[in-house]
């Protein structure tokens, strides 16, 4: 029987369609629940129409993706995932957790899978890792149950406080954090 991997979005538009890769890819392994924030539900951008990343989702991984407070609320009690991944994270969405801010989809289904200690995987994609979300990065980096993916600077010249994750090691960070481990070193 496979694993389950709750798989949640947010709105850092610009890594949709390498979500939606490593979504097909993990697949592969576990079981995938697909999760929306409101704005990656309902946003278009010139990276993607929110209707084709549901319908890309819901053929990927048989199921409709959650986008509602009430659908994402059960996770916790019901003890549904082995783990859930939050990919891309935006810097807004890492410091609502860090605050245990619980007013979006994803924050709800982050906090009603932790109420029964479950773990959370991050993979950052934030213009200001290195500024105004360096203490939230902190604050979670010192929380039991929460895993990131390991970290580059992807424009070190051009966007000094961006940090992205390196998503080929998602596969690695998600086995690792079903350990309960760290994949190391965080930033490379």
């Amino acid at each position: 029987m496979k694993q389950v991997l709750g798989f949640a979005i947010t709105g850092s538009f610009c890594t949709l369609e390498t979500a939606l890769g490593l979504v097909e890819k993990l697949r592969e392994k576990y079981r995938v629940i697909p999760i929306l924030s409101e704005n990656a539900a309902t946003t278009d951008t010139r990276f993607m129409k929110a209707d084709s990343l549901r319908r890309r989702l819901t053929a990927l991984c048989g199921t409709p993706p959650l986008t509602g407070l009430c659908e994402v609320e059960p996770l916790g009690p019901g003890k549904v995932l082995d783990l859930l991944m939050v990919c891309p994270c935006t810097g807004n969405t890492l410091s609502k957790l860090a605050h245990g801010i619980t007013d979006t989809t994803v924050t709800m289904a982050v906090k009603s899978h932790r109420r029964n200690g479950g773990k959370v995987l991050l993979a950052l994609s934030t213009n200001d890792a290195l500024s105004g979300s360096a203490k939230s990065i902190g604050v979670l980096l010192d929380k039991k149950g929460y895993f990131f993916v390991p970290l580059r600077q992807d424009d070190a010249e051009g966007k000094p406080h961006s940090l992205q994750s390196l998503w080929d090691t998602v596969p690695d960070a998600v086995e690792a954090a079903l350990e309960g481990k760290a994949l190391s070193p965080l930033l490379r």
